[in-house]
């Protein structure tokens, strides 16, 4: 993974076994995840459209094109892949909150 993934294989494997992503999923079906980051930040990661909300997806991938993903992204593939991932059911505004509050923090 480490030949791969770079740097970031570790950490990610790291939050995977602390059991740090959470999915979150509606009744329609919409999910996101959510990961808790080593900092104690929680930050939101979409898988379907290889996206986070940490700085450092930011900079290295989105600015720097340094690497393919953060560590976040990283853990929620793997712990898709391996059926780590901590699920939470919630509503459709529940969800929408959450969307909203990432719009806020970025604005």
């Amino acid at each position: 993974l480490k030949f791969i993934f770079g740097p970031c294989a570790v950490p990610a494997l790291d939050l995977v076994d602390q059991r740090s992503v959470t999915r979150l999923r509606a009744p329609s079906g919409r999910t996101l995840y959510q990961v808790l980051g080593s900092s104690g930040k929680l930050y939101t990661c979409y898988s379907s459209c290889h996206f986070c909300t940490c700085p450092a997806f930011g900079f290295s991938v989105l600015q720097r094109s340094e690497s393919l993903l953060c560590k976040h992204i990283l853990a929620v593939y793997l712990s898709q892949a391996l059926g780590a991932c901590q699920e939470l059911p919630v509503s459709e505004e529940q969800l929408t909150n959450v969307l909203l509050a990432e719009e806020e923090d970025e604005g």
